[in-house]
């Protein structure tokens, strides 16, 4: 799963650098560092004109923008609805 936050294309300007960029279907276009892979933004000019989605997680700091809906719920995995009940770990579960 990924955070993802929109941005008008006016917003959004790259500083150092160029992306890369993958036809990922008719008209959704992915952007990532064609160093090392990372997948940086989303752009359908169909769906979403004059919008840009950042992946959150490569932002400095991804806690200025938290989540705050859901979206593509349509095909979301059936256990995703429960996600939140999960146990959590600040790193890994124990051995067994």
């Amino acid at each position: 799963m990924v955070g993802w936050a929109m941005f008008t294309e006016s917003q959004v300007n790259i500083t150092k650098g160029a992306t890369k960029t993958y036809n990922s279907s008719e008209h959704g276009r992915r952007e990532f560092c064609p160093d090392c892979g990372t997948g940086l933004f989303y752009k359908n000019a169909e769906m979403l004109p004059g919008i840009i989605d950042i992946q959150t997680g490569t932002l400095d700091d991804p806690n200025l923008l938290p989540a705050r809906c859901h979206i593509q719920t349509a095909e979301r995995i059936s256990w995703m609805s429960e996600i939140n009940n999960l146990p959590e770990f600040e790193r890994f579960p124990p051995q067994e």
